[in-house]
């Protein structure tokens, strides 16, 4: 007769884990290995981070520190250079945080460290996407439950877009309507509608072009 025996899993030792590192090809620390605490004053900013924040883009991040607290650790030189969470460094200093988690780089060269500074940012984005269909239902729950979905990143008119009712027309969108027996407009006829004017003609015929913008510009933008 056989009985279960519960078995206790320890969690993987330094060695261990300095083994699985060593066989997917990575024999240095990983800066995830440690996160600390320094002050933000020791945080020194990449003079030649080309990657640009919006004020807006700030107030997001730091909105959404104040919602879920510090998530994701900024990643530093060795000597307190910034690497990786430039945006969420300026939304602290906004909310008044003066001490952040950081992860260190241990052992990187200046060429990885500048590297990484271009593919933190560019890594996230490049071949990534949305299925639209499973965000729309994602926020669709979200909005129920009364969260505010300005934390998710995305701002009221694509909310507005996202969430839009969608609808088939009750036509096909290629029928074109018939013309009516006694038109309204004929060729020839000028509109003036305020400022602009509109031309039932022909674009192709310089006459009515020059007609509709009223015999000013019409040289010039032809022959630009």
């Amino acid at each position: 007769m056989r009985s279960d025996i519960a078995v206790e899993h320890s969690p993987p030792s330094t060695r261990a884990r300095a083994r699985a590192r060593v066989e997917v090809g990575n024999q240095r620390p990983w800066p995830a290995d440690k996160v600390e605490r320094w002050a933000i004053e020791r945080l020194i900013p990449y003079a030649k981070n080309s990657r640009t924040h919006s004020d807006a883009q700030i107030a997001a991040i730091a909105a959404s520190i104040r919602e879920w607290g510090w998530t994701s650790p900024a990643l530093v030189g060795e000597d307190g250079g910034l690497i990786a969470g430039h945006a969420r460094v300026l939304a602290a200093r906004q909310l008044g945080i003066v001490e952040i988690p950081v992860m260190v780089a241990a052992g990187w060269t200046e060429a990885q460290k500048r590297a990484y500074v271009l593919a933190d940012n560019q890594l996230a984005i490049a071949g990534s996407g949305w299925d639209p269909e499973l965000l729309r239902l994602e926020l669709g729950e979200l909005k129920l439950t009364g969260f505010d979905l300005t934390l998710t990143g995305f701002d009221d008119i694509e909310l507005g877009s996202l969430l839009a009712d969608k609808t088939e027309g009750l036509t096909d969108p290629d029928d074109a309507p018939e013309a009516p027996e006694r038109p309204v407009s004929q060729t020839g006829d000028l509109w003036l509608l305020g400022r602009h004017r509109l031309l039932c003609g022909d674009s192709t015929v310089a006459t009515g072009v020059e007609r509709v913008l009223g015999g000013v510009g019409w040289w010039a933008r032809t022959a630009a």
